[in-house]
This record gives C-alpha cells, sequence and structure tokens, in this order.
C-alpha cells in the first residue's frame, strides 16, 4: 500500500545562473513560482567561447584550453567544467593549477567535474577566465586511450558536447513518474525547454547514467501498449525503443538490472503495474542501469524503487534558442590504437602494420634502449624462421607512447603424417576418416585444391557414398599448411543391376522365374542355383544374385507370383456402329476384343460390323476370358432399287437378331409407305408394286417392349 503525501508547502531556493531546484517532498511548485523561475533563466546574458583541441602525452599535465573568452552582462559566481565524454574514473583528475585567491576549486570524482567558485564578492570576470587557462588534465595510466571532451559551462546543468544538450538532476526524494514528468516540462534553462531525460545514444547513456550526481526517473514507459516501451518525453515522444520480451538487453546503450521483460516480478508484474524506466542507485547492479517500477515506486527509502529524484535534459525542443553557455574543448590521448602481425608459415618476411591516434608511428627492434629501425604505419621485417617480438610507438612533437609489442609468429610447415584407408564396400556405405598431423589440425576435402573446408580434426565422416570417391586431407597449423593434400581413396563395388517383379500365374498352369542377369551365381529361396526357375504355386520368391568380380557384391531380387481376377463385363454400350465394352472391374492389365483375334488396350471399338456380335476382355497374358454377345444394327444411308445387284433394297443389317422388332417406313409427308419385320426384311422401294420416286424416307424402329424407339432417315436414289 502507497503513503500519500499531504504537505501543503514547497520550500525551493533558486540559483538565478544556473536554475536548479532543491525542492523538499510535498506538492510541486506553485505554478506563480515556477513562472518566476523560468522567467529569470529564460535567457542567457553571458557568453563563452574557447579553443584548444590537442593531443595529450601520457602521464603528463596538459592545459585544456589553449585560449578561453567570456563575455557577460551579469557576476559570474560559478564555473562548471566537466569531462563530458571518455572519463575514466580513478584515472582522470582536473586541477586548478596556481594562486587564485579569489577563488576556490573543488574537484567531483563521480561527475568528473571541477567547479571553479568564487569565495568572495571580489572575484573579477578575468580572475575566472585566468583560472580556466590554468586548468590542468592528467592521467595516471602509463597507456591512456580515446578521447577526452571538456565542457565549460557557466550554468550548473551539465553540458554534453555529442549532443549539444544540457542535463541536470533534481534531487526530489519520493516523487511520482507523473509529477517528475510534469515538473521537468515546466522547467526551463537559458530559453531550452526541459523535460525528462530520453536516451537515444551510448555516450548520452553513460554521461547520464554514471557522471550526474544522483539517480532518478527518466522519460520511458510502456504503458500505451505491454511490453512495448517508448520515450514519453521530449522530441522523441512515442518512439519505441525496446520490446520488453525480448532477450537481452534493452539496446547497445539501456541496461535493465536483469534480463526479462523489466518488470521485476511479483505481485507488480502480475498487475503489468511496472510500466516507468528509472535509473537505478549505485549498489544495485551496474552503475547507470536502468530498471523499471511502478508509477509512485516504493514508499520504503531503503528499497531500489524508491525515487530519489529526476533527470531532466534540456534541448532538442522545437523553438528552442541555444544559449552560448558553454564551450568545449578536446584532448587526444596519444596512443597505438591497433596492430596488426601476420603469421609466417616456415620462414619469411611479415607485414606488420600499426594504427595511432596521432603523431608519427615508430618500430623497434626492443622494449627499450634499441635503436629505431623504421617509421611509418608497417614495417616489413627481414627473414625470419623463428618467432619474433618487434615493439611500435606513436610520436608527437617530442612525446612519446610506451612501446606495443608486436609479435610475429613463426609455424612450422605442418605434415600429414598418417592416414587411414577405409575398406571398400558393395553398393553404398558411410565412411569414418582418420589423419594425423605433426602440428595443428586436419583440413578435409574433396578436391586436390581450392574448394571448401568439408570438415576439421583427426576423424572425418562421409555422407552416404554409393560410387567411387576421393577425399583429400591436409595439416593446418595457425593457417600454415602442409605442402600438399593426401588423398585418401574410397572404393564402392557395383552391386549386380536386379529389378524386383511381380509376375501372374493363371493357374493351374506353371510360370517361369528370370534372375534377369547372367553369368552370376544364383541362389533362389528354392534352393536351386540356375537363372531361372519354374513355379506353379502363388507367393514371394526371392534369388541372391552374386557377381564373380571384384567384391564378390551380392544383390536380392524380389519376385511376387501373384493371380489376378478374371475380367467381368457389366454390359456393351452400342452407338450405331460405336461399341464400348464396360466392365465391372476394369484393371490396366486387362485387354479387349471384339472378333476373338484383334485385342487393344482401349475399351472402344469404331465401325463395328453389323450383326451378332461378341465381345471379349482378358487379362493381357491371356489367361482368364470373359465374353459377352451384342448386336450391331447397320442402317444404310441410301439405296438404288435399279436390278444391278449393287444396294438394290434398303434392309436393317441385324435385324434378324430380334424376332419382335419392326420397322415402320414413312415418306417425307408421313404417309406410311411399308413395314419391316422378322417375315420381311427388306423394302424394295415400291408400294402396291409400284415404285415411289427418288427421295428422303423415314423409319421408326421398335424392337421390343423394353428397348427405346429409334428413329432415322434414308435416300431413295434412281
Amino acid at each position: 500500500m502507497k503513503t500519500k503525501f499531504s504537505c501543503n508547502y514547497t520550500l525551493a531556493i533558486v540559483l538565478l545562473c544556473c536554475n536548479i531546484v532543491f525542492a523538499f517532498k510535498g506538492v510541486p511548485l506553485p505554478e506563480s513560482e515556477l513562472k518566476k523561475v523560468t522567467k529569470k533563466s529564460s535567457t542567457a546574458a553571458s557568453i563563452i567561447t574557447a579553443t584548444g583541441n590537442q593531443v595529450y602525452c601520457p602521464q603528463s599535465s596538459i592545459k585544456i584550453v589553449t585560449d578561453v573568452a567570456i563575455n557577460s552582462t551579469e557576476e559570474l559566481t560559478a564555473i562548471y567544467i566537466q569531462i563530458s565524454s571518455g572519463y575514466v574514473n580513478g584515472q582522470d583528475i582536473l586541477t586548478l593549477v596556481g594562486a587564485h585567491p579569489n577563488l576556490t576549486s573543488n574537484w567531483n570524482a563521480d561527475s568528473g567535474t571541477l567547479t571553479i567558485a568564487r569565495n568572495n564578492n571580489n572575484a573579477t570576470l578575468s580572475e575566472f577566465i585566468t583560472a580556466i587557462k590554468a586548468v590542468e588534465f592528467r592521467n595516471s595510466s602509463v597507456i591512456p586511450t580515446g578521447i577526452r571532451n571538456f565542457s565549460i559551462s557557466l550554468g550548473q546543468a551539465n553540458y554534453l558536447p555529442s549532443s549539444k544538450h544540457y542535463y541536470q538532476f533534481v534531487s526530489s526524494p519520493g516523487i511520482s513518474w507523473g509529477d517528475a514528468k510534469r515538473a521537468a516540462a515546466a522547467s526551463n534553462y537559458f530559453g531550452l525547454k526541459g523535460y525528462l531525460v530520453t536516451i537515444t545514444t551510448l555516450d548520452e547513456a553513460i554521461f547520464v547514467g554514471e557522471q550526474l550526481s544522483g539517480t532518478g526517473w527518466i522519460g520511458g514507459s510502456d504503458t500505451r501498449k505491454e511490453p512495448e516501451w517508448r520515450w514519453e518525453t521530449g522530441p522523441e515522444e512515442g518512439t519505441q525503443f525496446w520490446y520488453g520480451r525480448q532477450s537481452g538487453s534493452t539496446t547497445t546503450f539501456a541496461y535493465w538490472n536483469d534480463y526479462k521483460e523489466p518488470d521485476n516480478g511479483g505481485e507488480l508484474a502480475l498487475k503489468g503495474a511496472e510500466d516507468y524506466a528509472y535509473i537505478a542507485p549505485p549498489g544495485n547492479g551496474q552503475k547507470g542501469r536502468w530498471n523499471d517500477t511502478s508509477l509512485y515506486g516504493s514508499n520504503d527509502p531503503l528499497n531500489v524503487n524508491y525515487p530519489r529524484g529526476y533527470i531532466v535534459e534540456y534541448g532538442g525542443m522545437p523553438g528552442d534558442v541555444y544559449p552560448q553557455i558553454s564551450a568545449s574543448t578536446s584532448l587526444t590521448m596519444l596512443s597505438i590504437t591497433e596492430t596488426k602481425a601476420p603469421d609466417i608459415c616456415g620462414s619469411g618476411t611479415a607485414l606488420l602494420e600499426a594504427k595511432s591516434s596521432a603523431g608519427t608511428i615508430n618500430w623497434y627492434a626492443d622494449e627499450t634502449g634499441a635503436s629505431l629501425i623504421a617509421t611509418g604505419s608497417s614495417f616489413t621485417t627481414p627473414v625470419l624462421n623463428a618467432n619474433k617480438t618487434y615493439y611500435t610507438a606513436a610520436e608527437f612533437e617530442g612525446c612519446f607512447t610506451k612501446r606495443t609489442a608486436v609479435e610475429v609468429r613463426v609455424n612450422a610447415v605442418p605434415e600429414v603424417t598418417s592416414v587411414l584407408n577405409p575398406e571398400p564396400v558393395c553398393g553404398s556405405g558411410i565412411f569414418f576418416l582418420e589423419a594425423t598431423v605433426s602440428a595443428g589440425e586436419a583440413n578435409w576435402f574433396d578436391s586436390k585444391t581450392g574448394g571448401s573446408v568439408l570438415g576439421t580434426g583427426s576423424l572425418f565422416i562421409t555422407p552416404n557414398l554409393s560410387s567411387n570417391t576421393i577425399y583429400y586431407v591436409e595439416a593446418n597449423n595457425n593457417e600454415c599448411r602442409s605442402l600438399a593434400r593426401i588423398p585418401i581413396e574410397i572404393k564402392i563395388y557395383p552391386l549386380p543391376d536386379v529389378q524386383n517383379q511381380e509376375v501372374v500365374l493363371c493357374a493351374p498352369n506353371s510360370v517361369t522365374l528370370d534372375a534377369g542377369i547372367s553369368n552370376v551365381a544364383y541362389l533362389w529361396s528354392t534352393g536351386e542355383t540356375t537363372q531361372k526357375i519354374t513355379v506353379s504355386q502363388l507367393g514371394t520368391y526371392f534369388v541372391d544374385v552374386t557377381a564373380t568380380s571384384a567384391g564378390n557384391c551380392s544383390n536380392r531380387k524380389t519376385i511376387k507370383v501373384i493371380e489376378l481376377p478374371a475380367p467381368e463385363i457389366q454390359k456393351i454400350d452400342v452407338d450405331n456402329r460405336t461399341v464400348t465394352i464396360i466392365l465391372s472391374n476394369p484393371e490396366s492389365y486387362f485387354e479387349y476384343s471384339i472378333d476373338g483375334i484383334n485385342f487393344q488396350n482401349a475399351n472402344i471399338f469404331y465401325d463395328a460390323p453389323g450383326g451378332l456380335q461378341t465381345a471379349y476382355a482378358r487379362e493381357k497374358s491371356g489367361c482368364k476370358t470373359a465374353s459377352k454377345s451384342f448386336v450391331v444394327l447397320v442402317f444404310p444411308a441410301f439405296f438404288t432399287p435399279n436390278n444391278d445387284s449393287f444396294n438394290d433394297v434398303w434392309e436393317v443389317t441385324g435385324m434378324e437378331n430380334y424376332p419382335e422388332a419392326q420397322i415402320t417406313i414413312f415418306d417425307r409427308y408421313g404417309k406410311f409407305i411399308a413395314q419391316l419385320n422378322a417375315s420381311k426384311k427388306y423394302w424394295d422401294g415400291t408400294t402396291n408394286k409400284a415404285p415411289l420416286p427418288a427421295s428422303d424416307y423415314w423409319f421408326v424402329l421398335k424392337i421390343d417392349n423394353t428397348q427405346p424407339i429409334l428413329r432415322g432417315h434414308f435416300t431413295l436414289k434412281r
């Protein structure tokens, strides 16, 4: 349960130059008081400029500026000089050198800030300028690296040159995230609008998280949508910077105290209440590490989630006019930043390379005392047969860095001392190849030269191989390779080429089974040893076929002796002279015929002869044939009754097979002409023995009461 504070007062001390508010816990400042604060600090009447981007000689002391100028219509009370980036606590220090009777200096190692303040009202602007010029930087390391940026500010808020923004920790124990956001947004620093800090670069994260004087709320929250963490303040408002269920740290510059979705568990996590980000106090994880908690945090001052204040950022808001109340300089640590030394195989020369932060690069044969042997970013050694260490150092205007060792390794040329050749196999197999080397490790390839490494180590397991293959192995000692690759040949003898079969047995006959390959040895499952055997029983037979060539490889052929079902003719469809044989059990191994002699795979026949016919279906081996009779009625398209013995009458072929059939003939006007039946099978073109004229005539065929009536027409030609 959270404790609500009911204080109805606020005590604030406002430093006009710095706009720093020290607020006791209670209600926020009244709006009228906030306006007074922001109005007095809304403009800057002072301007500072400085020069002095220099190179630092290790373990020396150096002034941080070469010149500085301040124009001010207001009386200065203090100057704030901070190592704003690259700061190494415990090594870097700023010191005010010389006598400055009207000024005092104070070094804060946690923030890397030197404060120079007047100790009486007699301090003048020129004394501040003289003091700034007298500030020296020193680093205690023998080999310092990187760059130190210095901000020299007329106001107390910390200035980061890389972002050109100002940052200020406001101590306000127990303040909620919402109140902190509103208080930050109401603040103003020399005309710059304030907001709860947003962190978008590693430089900014280190500066804000490690060098400010306190810890507290920052502008991140996932209240919009769990667990999408966004900046809710400043110019980055609405920008997502982390998806909370991803593993690892938020980004390269955001660090949660644990590595889960930032809710830390427990009752708050179950309620989804830990939705606001803050920088945790020292002693609770890595310094500068982020964490999350509820809107009010803990009400226990000893708890890590107890709010200790908030961090305000100034700069980047629309309409901001940047004051010239800060200047910056930098020192580049003279150092060797990178070295490269390729290994030598056997013997030879090596091209050594180095990079420095500034100045000239020198090369030496020994760590101390040796004469200079080369200058420049690279140096080619003489021919070396053994390991050798050279040294390099950076030089700038008479300053030398400590020499950096650059070791050249001469690796012995390795050899493949033994290989294990695998025994040949039949057909296919996976092989375990082995090799030993004199130094380093074995590399495996499938080509004599070039190609990609297939595997490393003394053992290499091949994929399943089905043909002769050669692999190659070399010794590799730190990229120093043996002079040639050693081949390892894998021999695979071919298996006899056999194909499994299905053979149809037409019982009670017998069938011959054939191994299908000659001049080899045979062993049938029946015990026989010939290429062919005869069987009369259904079942599965196999024969082991063994080659008499190298390897004596065997292969097994399996033959299934089966019996196919007999075809069953369901019906015969006759459409004019097109006949279709329809089976109730059609299969691809059946064939068809309508004359019993000529068989075909298709079950459709065209131009079938008229009359009584027989349809056949059989298994293709000739076993088990089925048959069924059918009739094809052929209706002549014309006839010529001229007594020339050709087409003299009109007669329907096949009608004789239907004793009940009747054909009625009509002329074109529907007049009855004649009727044909079993006793009168044809029409000669007359009626009452009088010839009818040439014309088209129509017929109606009724076969019986079970068949459909057929209609058609034909032509009488004279």
